[in-house]
Order: C-alpha cells, then sequence, then structure tokens
C-alpha cells in the first residue's frame, strides 16, 4: 500500500518577498491541518481543521503589514473527493436509516400476518369439527365443496382485481407449468393423506403432521438455497417436540401409530412431504415473479386461482379412487353427491340430522379460504417455514379452544396431562427460532504501510 503522505496546500496572490504564516488557532489547540492521501487511484482523503493564516510584509520593506483571516471548515472537518464526510453521511445515513426502517416495517408486516394466519388457523380446526356434526355422513362431500368451490370464488376475486388494475396482463400471462405442478402436488397430497387418514386413528395424524416442518427446511434448502441458523433449527425442533408433547400426551398416540401400521404411517408422512414441496413451489413461484416483473411481485390470486382449478382438475381423475377410499362406490356417488347437497342446505325429507347446516358448514368454507389466503400472503412475504410455524402454532390453542362449552359439541373435552408442558415448549421455539443473536458494534480503522 501506498505510504501515507503529507500535504500542505495554500493558494492565493502574494508578494514575491511576503511570508505565509500558518498558525494553529489557539483557541482549538487539538485541531490541526493535515491532509492525508492513501492512492492515486482512490478519493482524497484530508482532514481539514480551523486555522489562522497570517500574510507578513517583507522585513526590510516600508512598514510591515498583516492581514489574518481565520480558515474554519467546522470543528473538524472530513473530505472524500470534492465532497465533504459530514455530506456523505448525511446521505448514507438516509440511506441506512430508510432500509432500517422498511426492515422494521416488513418485520411488523409478517408479525401481523402471522397473527392473523394463526386465529384463522384456530378458527378453521375448530368450524371443521363443528361443520361435520350436521355433515357427519358427509365428509367427502364437504371436502368437494371446499376444492370446487374455492376455483369460482379465486377466480370471480381474480376478475375484480384484474378490471380494477391490481393484477396486470403481465401476471396472468405467466408460464403456466409451475402452476400445474402445485395442482398436481396438492391432488396427490389430498389423496394419500385421505388414504393414510382412513386407516390411522386421530390421534396419530398431528403427530406425524410435524414432519410437514421437517420437509419444508430440507426443501427449502435444497431448493432454494436457503440456509438456517443453529437457533433457527433448534427453534423448530422445539415447535414440533412441542405439538407431539401436546397432542401425545394422555392420547395412547403411540400405541395409535403401532395399530395403524408402519405402511399408512409412511403413506401419511409421504402426503406432508407432497404438501411441504407445494408450499415451497408457491415460494419459488413469488421469488421468479419478483425477477421476471422486473421488481414486482405477482398477485397471490393469480397463485390460488391457477393453482386451484389445476388441483381440481386433477382431484376429478382421481374421484374414483378418491371416492373408494371413503367407501362410496363411485357408481353411486352422484347420489351421494345429491344427498350430500340436501344436508348441506337442509332441505328436504334427507335433512333428518343435518342441524347446524348450512350455517356451519357455511362458515368453515368462508374461514377455511380466509386461512388459506392468509398463509398464502405470510408465505409470500416471509417464507414457507415461518407460515409453517405459524399454522403449527395453532394446534394447542385449538385443542384447548375444544375444552370450552362449545355449542353442537357437547360435553367439552378435557385438556391432556402435557399441554401446558408442550404449549410452553413450543412457544420456547418460536422465541428461539425469532431470535436474533446481536452483532457487535463495528469500528472502521485506518491501516498503513510503509
Amino acid at each position: 500500500m501506498t505510504a501515507l503522505s503529507q500535504r500542505l496546500c495554500f493558494s492565493g496572490a502574494t508578494a514575491s518577498d511576503g511570508r505565509v504564516r500558518f498558525r494553529q488557532s489557539k483557541t482549538t489547540a487539538e485541531k490541526c491541518s493535515i491532509c492525508y492521501s492513501f492512492s492515486s487511484r482512490l478519493p482524497t482523503v484530508a482532514l481539514r481543521c480551523s486555522m489562522r493564516v497570517e500574510a507578513v510584509g517583507p522585513t526590510g520593506g516600508g512598514g510591515p503589514w498583516e492581514r489574518s483571516e481565520d480558515v474554519t471548515n467546522g470543528a473538524c472537518s472530513y473530505a472524500v473527493g470534492d465532497r465533504r464526510v459530514e455530506d456523505l453521511a448525511a446521505d448514507g445515513g438516509n440511506d441506512e436509516v430508510a432500509g432500517v426502517s422498511e426492515e422494521g416495517n416488513k418485520a411488523v408486516k409478517v408479525a401481523v400476518a402471522a397473527a392473523v394466519t394463526v386465529v384463522m388457523g384456530v378458527g378453521n380446526r375448530v368450524l371443521y369439527k363443528l361443520a361435520l356434526v350436521p355433515m357427519k355422513q358427509y365428509p367427502f362431500f364437504l371436502a368437494q365443496i371446499a376444492t370446487f368451490g374455492y376455483v369460482i370464488v379465486y377466480f370471480s376475486i381474480l376478475y375484480i382485481r384484474h378490471h380494477a388494475g391490481i393484477v396486470t396482463d403481465e401476471m396472468l400471462s405467466m408460464p403456466k407449468a409451475p402452476f400445474i405442478a402445485v395442482g398436481l402436488l396438492e391432488a396427490l397430497g389430498a389423496a394419500t393423506g385421505m388414504a393414510a387418514a382412513a386407516i390411522l386413528s386421530g390421534a396419530s395424524i398431528p403427530i406425524l403432521s410435524q414432519t410437514f416442518l421437517v420437509w419444508q427446511i430440507l426443501l427449502s434448502i435444497i431448493f432454494l438455497g436457503r440456509r438456517y441458523k443453529v437457533n433457527q433449527l433448534f427453534g423448530c425442533f422445539l415447535v414440533t417436540l412441542g405439538v407431539i408433547i401436546t397432542v401425545a400426551s394422555g392420547s395412547g398416540a403411540g400405541n395409535s401409530l403401532k395399530e395403524g401400521g408402519i405402511f399408512w404411517s409412511l403413506l401419511m408422512i409421504v402426503s406432508f412431504f407432497l404438501q411441504a414441496a407445494d408450499t415451497v413451489l408457491k415460494e419459488v413461484i413469488f421469488l421468479d415473479a419478483t425477477r421476471k416483473l422486473k421488481g414486482g411481485s405477482v398477485d397471490m390470486f393469480v397463485v390460488n386461482s391457477f393453482g386451484s382449478a389445476f388441483q381440481a382438475l386433477f382431484i376429478c381423475f382421481l374421484l374414483p379412487f378418491l371416492s373408494k377410499l371413503w367407501g362410496i362406490p363411485f357408481t353411486q356417488l352422484p347420489n351421494y353427491l345429491r344427498d350430500g347437497a340436501a344436508c348441506f342446505l337442509n332441505i328436504g325429507t334427507l335433512s333428518s340430522g343435518c342441524d347446524g347446516a348450512p350455517l356451519l358448514p357455511l362458515l368453515f368454507i368462508i374461514v377455511n379460504m380466509g386461512f388459506n389466503i392468509s398463509l398464502l400472503h405470510l408465505l409470500k412475504i416471509s417464507s414457507a417455514v415461518v407460515s409453517s410455524l405459524a399454522s403449527t402454532f395453532s394446534v394447542p390453542i385449538s385443542i384447548f379452544m375444544f375444552t370450552l362449552p362449545l355449542p353442537y359439541l357437547g360435553v367439552a373435552s378435557s385438556l391432556p396431562t402435557g399441554f401446558l408442558a408442550g404449549a410452553i415448549v413450543l412457544v420456547v421455539g418460536l422465541l428461539i427460532y425469532t431470535w436474533t443473536p446481536s452483532n457487535g458494534s463495528s469500528g472502521a480503522s485506518f491501516t498503513t504501510s510503509t
């Protein structure tokens, strides 16, 4: 590195026999007039300080003359090139403040979106249980209403947003291959999940569902190149452990897993793998759209609408298989759907035992749609793992809600023995995941070599 060189410059008209003196101000003894230059290839860095300039006449002339002037650039002024460091710091400081403010606003948005997702997730789980009270004989019909009804609702919202200018033609012209993959993954995930759920007990499914978070972390590392800190991985582990403790305590889930058999347990794990792949693929779609749309982002209703449409298409092909899983011969499926519609609307002679319809099923469909939208919005502004953590956090809250005297459910259930311990572990896991170690303050230093 070029050695530091001392420069001292003064410009102005003086007599050839005059003298120029540079005197340091007495009141600012600590100030100096030394300029340092690091390299000819880099901007000059100068330290400009207060000084007194005196021009003194010749000693032998016809009378001395003296002119003094304070040349001040502030208490201590630095310059880089033609600009003062104060000005550069002001500009850089504004950018830094804007960046910090933007990060703070994003953190607030993610926190609010996560809270909404948790609330909607709790409502989704509770209302699904309530909706099955009148629809207990027609759960397959309720599932198909959710699948095909969402296509109509989502595309209606998409149409309105397109005419409002929120959704652009460029968004609608995006390649459809990723949406086809989304629909296929969702349909296969539903099919394999239904097949395994028909054999496994209800107590074992929430435990196996914790593999969903593990799959998301692995897939995001592989396909998104994401790297997780130790505290994030440990936090996810504690969240998973907390849910298992909450659900498994006193429920005989261990015996349920043994009774279900290894094949059906593995099939349920495969189902959650497909669902995790679906969420990571949606995150890939959002990230690619940000690059292709020149810094913009695709509207989430574009993703929801086309993804649901292709899912409904693949579900149509899988209907014979799915109806058989629910114990409905495919030849009797039209009659089953007709009876299910009568119960859903609570009309006709077939509606006996459908008390609570259509209010409870409609509430479930509305809240389920809101939950899916909030989950996708959270995924869009954060990541698939954060959306999964928010969804997971709703599990113990839902268990607690079922201990309350809810209508149509009869006697309230009691809390599992390990509920409090599991909830504490889960909350600690979330706090550890979101905790960011503070970085030590860094200071600038000059290194010179000779």
